[in-house]
């Protein structure tokens, strides 16, 4: 009843705080949790290390970064949101992609870009992400998912006393799976609608939605990985979006197409298609444990486009495949000096270096790794690093992070953690009993848990209240050595002819203790 109870308080909390919005976009109330501002923040928050997790910024030619600045810039003009922060990037992805986070932070991959015939697709798509963004379709995604665990917010809100910033900061750590997660029909269907209008508005050819999502229909059919891994995860396609889209076409003027300008934009990419070309037959090779196969083909890659980081990157992996260590540190060295602003060369330069036992360099590298995004396995690398300086509190702190990991590097960092409690907290490894002496005495058994031995052990010990609430209580400390796994029993001198079932009211705890050097 009492938990039935909290679960209906917490959510009338939520009404409270938030109660309905209104959809800037369609006019219909909505439920958010989220307020506008907290919405931008989280999306200033989330929009590098979304990007570095994708591959960082396309960096190569940077005049297409401000071309398609330029046409979001012009979509966002003339949305319902016009004032909203909107920034617009290029990433160096050939998955192809593109998404939104709250508040108007939106990217689109080379790998979409180059399926792309003119820039009024390409006001299709940025046009529908500037609509995710506009309708608040992220804070929506990210109202659901904490709703689903009302249960866990009631004992938060409980806890805290504070449920507004509850449920705000639960929100908040979903993550950018809450709003890059696969969107609902209707915020599809949704973003197309008002993303044609957008383009009209523009200028643009409302048919390039249609064109767009036709063929988005088609490479679908055919099941490629990129695509089902990519923008067709978080945007699925449908025959019923074509249709939809190809009536509301009959509500707009002919717009303008811009088919040779767009094509100029990225010449760059058509120009280096060979080269990603070979780059994927180099994935394929490496994931096949092929790694002189993979030199070959990255061979080719960088003769086409030497400045492209990233197959820098691959040769390093591939030449640490073959156990040529300095080439591989040659590799990723080379690939930090072709793009020093993303995170992956500086991790695997920094492991390597790790593991052959240059801790120092190790650590410059790892730590401005951590400082681009901080993934699981930097924050493991980190926390290593700290343990073997003694350094224990902030080696507990990496290993924290680095457990929210789902693999075995979660499972790796869990058992860290427990070495590192080992000399924060040794007395939390002691386990206890007690009983009662044949004279009635309150006998405590100690046993170390731990694989180190202890010392300087000091117990408190806490009797059961009497009427006034006072108990008795006492504090002994053990002077011998407790091996590990061994067992002490200590006469308390507590409660002489204490009933026998008396002895499990006593409360026993280790202040504290010394692990044996």
């Amino acid at each position: 009843m009492k938990s039935w109870l909290s679960v209906a308080l917490v959510a009338a909390a939520i009404f409270a705080i938030s109660g309905c919005s209104v959809n800037p976009v369609t006019g219909k109330n909505q439920l958010s949790i989220i307020s506008p501002q907290q919405e931008i923040a989280i999306g200033e928050k989330n929009y590098s290390p979304s990007r570095q997790s994708q591959g960082g910024d396309y960096y190569i030619d940077p005049a297409l970064q401000t071309y398609i600045s330029g046409v979001g810039r012009k979509l966002a003009a003339v949305s319902d949101r016009p004032k909203l922060p909107y920034e617009f990037v290029v990433l160096n992805n050939r998955v192809p992609n593109a998404w939104a986070l709250p508040g108007g932070k939106i990217a689109i991959n080379t790998g979409l870009l180059v399926l792309l015939d003119d820039e009024a697709q390409l006001a299709a798509v940025l046009g529908h992400e500037i609509v995710h963004a506009a309708a608040r379709h992220g804070a929506t995604q990210m109202t659901s998912g904490t709703l689903a665990n009302i249960g866990m917010i009631a004992v938060g809100a409980a806890v805290q006393g504070q449920p507004g910033e509850q449920l705000y900061g639960m929100a908040s750590q979903m993550g950018t799976a809450a709003w890059m997660a696969k969107y609902g029909r209707d915020d599809e269907l949704e973003s197309d609608y008002y993303g044609m209008g957008y383009m009209a508005k523009a200028g643009y050819e409302v048919r390039g939605a249609v064109e767009l999502q036709e063929t988005f229909v088609e490479l679908s059919k055919s099941r490629q990985t990129d695509f089902l891994s990519g923008l067709f995860a978080s945007h699925p396609p449908s025959m019923q979006r074509v249709e939809a889209n190809k009536r509301r076409v009959a509500d707009f003027a002919p717009g303008q197409r811009y088919r040779q300008r767009y094509q100029a934009a990225i010449a760059q990419l058509t120009t280096d298609a060979p080269a990603y070309a070979a780059e994927k037959l180099a994935l394929k090779a490496l994931a096949d444990n092929k790694p002189k196969l993979a030199i070959e083909h990255l061979d080719r890659a960088v003769a086409l486009q030497p400045a492209e980081s990233q197959f820098w990157l691959l040769r390093g992996q591939a030449w640490t495949m073959l156990d040529n260590l300095s080439n591989a540190e040659k590799s990723y060295s080379t690939a930090i000096a072709k793009n020093n602003a993303v995170y992956s060369p500086y991790l695997a330069r920094g492991i390597l270096r790790y593991e052959q036992g240059d801790r120092v360099a190790a650590k410059a590298d790892i730590k401005q790794s951590y400082k681009l995004l901080p993934t699981a396995k930097a924050s493991y690398y980190l926390g290593e690093l700290a343990l073997n300086n003694k350094e224990y509190q902030q080696a507990n702190s990496y290993f924290q992070q680095a457990a929210q990991d789902r693999g075995e590097l979660g499972n790796q960092s869990r058992e860290k953690i427990q070495q590192v409690n080992l000399q924060l907290r040794p007395e939390s490894f002691l386990v206890f009993s007690q009983a009662v002496s044949n004279k009635g005495a309150l006998l405590v058994s100690v046993v170390n848990t731990s694989p180190r031995a202890m010392r300087s052990i000091v117990l408190q010990i806490a009797g059961p209240a009497d009427q006034r609430g006072y108990g008795p209580t006492k504090t002994i400390n053990i002077t011998k050595d407790l091996q590990s796994g061994q067992q002490l029993t200590i006469n308390t001198g507590l409660s002489y002819f204490l009933p026998n079932q008396q002895a499990g009211r006593y409360r026993i705890a280790a202040q504290s203790a010394k692990l044996v050097e």
